[in-house]
């Protein structure tokens, strides 16, 4: 999948935690892409089984699109908590590069580092007990 496409399918996924309803133009307002880019991408999402449209325009993530999402979703959260924690950038550089990282990163080196990330938090827990 292209990176803009996952772009999107993690922005309605966290539009649709703020809100019930999404929209196409809720989308482009929150990338700051054009409208009609956004429909181009809403387009082919929707051929491949992630998007449908309820209501007229209220789109939803299909169970294929959810699951897409989240695993996009929980890159970008692992990857700004490591940015910020551990190499010391600031919250808004963490998030951009984040979403640039997401993308390319192999799922090996991901699950790497989120083990890293995870033997590290139980680590720190071990020291606050003792």
């Amino acid at each position: 999948m292209h990176e803009a496409a996952e772009n999107y399918l993690e922005t309605i996924f966290i539009l649709k935690m703020k809100s019930q309803r999404v929209r196409a133009v809720d989308v482009a307002n929150e990338l700051g892409y054009s409208k009609a880019s956004v429909s181009h991408g809403i387009r082919v999402l929707k051929q491949e089984g992630c998007v449908v449209t309820k209501e007229g325009t209220a789109l939803e993530l299909t169970e294929k699109g959810r699951t897409l999402a989240e695993r996009i979703f929980e890159r970008h959260k692992i990857l700004t908590e490591f940015l910020e924690k551990y190499a010391g950038v600031s919250k808004e550089v963490a998030e951009k590069d984040a979403c640039k990282i997401e993308h390319f990163l192999s799922e090996e080196a991901f699950r790497g580092l989120k083990k890293y990330l995870f033997d590290e938090k139980l680590r720190d827990c071990r020291t606050l007990q003792e």
